[in-house]
């Protein structure tokens, strides 16, 4: 088994990716692609990845990307911790919450690129419109651990990590972020899955 990432190990999709193998105990090799250079373009790669881009997970020779495709992949497909909630309602909503942080919020996704959470690079200040992103993203997040504890669903879920990983991108620069949300995506970046990406080595790290 393999999985493709970044080279700078700082892709967003390519963290749920790797924490879910992790999270279901499977050995697997790491091969980086440098996406300065657009190694992700090559002809050799678009063999493997039909929308050359990572992550890509390629088992018993089946190659499959798109993050959250992966993620249930592995959840069908192996035992080990679920990564996904056993209830079909908090099932849907965890693929909601996913589907979400990856096609909205863009002024904090251009503004915050996940690159500095692990660089510590800065950044000016906020825009208008990416402070008013950040405030849905504080009204959705708050909602729905409203009655929780440390996770969304009750028990763990890999949507803990896609939206601890869009907190982090504010928390960081020390953006205003409430102590309720910074607490959560504390205790989700000490999940020891999560660790494991964050202690990867880098090289130095370049926006792209």
């Amino acid at each position: 088994m393999r999985l493709y990432v970044d080279a700078n190990f700082a892709s967003p999709y390519a963290l749920v990716a790797y924490v879910s193998l992790i999270e279901k105990g499977l050995n697997f090799d790491i091969e980086p692609l440098d996406l300065a250079t657009r190694a992700h373009h090559d002809p050799e790669f678009a063999k493997t990845s039909l929308t050359r881009r990572i992550p890509v997970l390629i088992h018993d020779g089946f190659a499959l990307s798109e993050s959250s495709a992966i993620c249930e992949y592995l959840d069908e497909s192996f035992p080990g911790t679920r990564l996904y909630p056993t209830s079909s309602h908090d099932r849907a909503r965890a693929r909601q919450v996913q589907a979400w942080v990856r096609s909205d919020l863009m002024p904090i996704r251009d503004e915050r690129p996940t690159w500095i959470v692990f660089c510590g690079a800065k950044r000016p200040a906020l825009s208008e419109r990416a402070r008013g992103a950040a405030d849905a993203l504080f009204s959705v997040a708050l909602a729905l651990l409203d009655g929780r504890a440390d996770n969304l669903f009750g028990d763990w879920s890999i949507a803990d990590v896609d939206l601890a990983m869009m907190l982090q991108r504010l928390i960081v620069l020390g953006d205003p972020v409430p102590r309720r949300l910074v607490d959560y995506a504390a205790h989700q970046w000490r999940r020891p899955s999560v660790q494991k990406w964050v202690q990867h080595q880098r090289p130095p790290l370049v926006e792209y």
